[in-house]
């Protein structure tokens, strides 16, 4: 029987495939990671929009149908300082879009929040006991994350450049996803807001793999057995996938999001701070095309995404994903709607007949 042959990855989390499921806030939750974990890969939940009674639901659900180990991820942003000023320029920006949708101008902004890895999120680990935590936008205080590994957990967290991986190693990461720029989703970047510094899965994984010790997981432009089979002759253990699992049954994707998933070609994606005020990768709709990808006006992250709220509101509802963050890699194409745990098999047993 075929087995890998880097085991590292398996060994370190306790899987049996070098398959992680991407931790995608508001697309994926328990029915994926329970899907994924009985294939053999592991599972995630993100947690950065879940109460501390919803994570604990989805934990519950999560551990009374797979036994495989489970990851938990949340982000490790500062949140921003109070800046009256931008957030009117920003929804002044919005005014007419407001207008033409009938959307009240001059009601209360909505508050859009992500949550930061902070005393509760550590006193939820310590509770639930994931055998995973990791972490998006660097790692949280040090005396947090030794309260995390104490628990028992293993740490992962996310690299767009080899300075940060080299700087996630220094801090106690016991392995590195290393996030290209095909990827779907929040950059992880966290040492610089300079998106020119972000460069491809290719040329990225290799020079993370020479410049650490620990294990290498790859991320973006991975979503099938092809790109599990490159990544590890780059010199990954593992990969982490995202779009391809957005095409499952189990992805909790709006209808909107659906079809573009379904239509969008592999071209029409970009980074843009739009929806959240960090860079993310989406299928391209009319607000990335009209004020951005990239704009000055968005306020940061969180908090750009409250005012567009009525406005999403009003046109996801008549089937319209105008103002709608649609997060997508550029690997959208190679997706196929199928079930969580028949993909995470399938790329598996493919790569491993490629490799022997």
């Amino acid at each position: 029987m075929s087995t890998w042959q880097d085991r590292r990855i398996l060994d370190l989390l306790n899987i049996d495939v070098p398959i992680l499921q991407a931790p995608m806030a508001g697309a994926s939750g328990s029915a994926m990671a329970i899907a994924v974990g009985n294939a053999g890969g592991l599972g995630a939940l993100p947690c950065a929009m879940l109460t501390g009674e919803q994570l604990r639901a989805e934990i519950a659900a999560f551990r009374a149908d797979c036994q495989g180990p489970l990851n938990l991820n949340f982000f490790c942003h500062q949140p921003p300082a109070p800046d009256p000023e931008r957030d009117n320029r920003w929804k002044q920006a919005l005014k007419p879009y407001y207008d033409e949708v009938g959307a009240d101008f001059h009601a209360p902004t909505p508050v859009s929040n992500r949550a930061p890895f902070d005393e509760l999120s550590c006193q939820l680990v310590e509770e639930l006991r994931p055998e995973v935590v990791s972490f998006h936008f660097g790692l949280p205080a040090p005396h947090l994350q030794q309260r995390v590994k104490a628990s028992g957990a293993k740490v992962l967290s996310s690299a767009t450049t080899v300075e940060e991986a080299v700087w996630l190693e220094q801090h106690g990461c016991d392995a590195i996803i290393a996030m290209g720029y095909e990827a779907g989703g929040h950059r992880g970047m966290f040492l610089s807001d300079d998106i020119t510094s972000q460069i491809g899965t290719f040329a990225l994984v290799p020079q993370i793999a020479d410049a650490v010790k620990v294990p290498v997981i790859a991320a973006g432009g991975i979503a099938d057995h092809r790109g599990l089979v490159a990544a590890l002759a780059l010199g990954a253990s593992a990969v982490q996938i995202g779009t391809a699992y957005l095409f499952c049954p189990e992805a909790k994707v709006s209808a909107a999001h659906r079809h573009a998933l379904d239509s969008a070609p592999a071209s029409d994606t970009a980074l843009t701070n739009l929806f959240t005020g960090r860079p993310a990768r989406g299928i391209n709709n009319r607000i990335m095309r009209e004020l951005g990808p990239m704009s000055a006006l968005a306020p940061r992250f969180p908090l750009a995404g409250g005012a567009l709220m009525p406005l999403r509101a009003i046109t996801e509802a008549q089937g319209r994903p105008d103002f709608s963050n649609l997060w997508s890699g550029q690997a959208l194409r190679l997706g196929r709607p199928m079930p969580a745990g028949e993909l995470t098999r399938a790329i598996a047993d493919k790569a491993l007949k490629k490799l022997t």
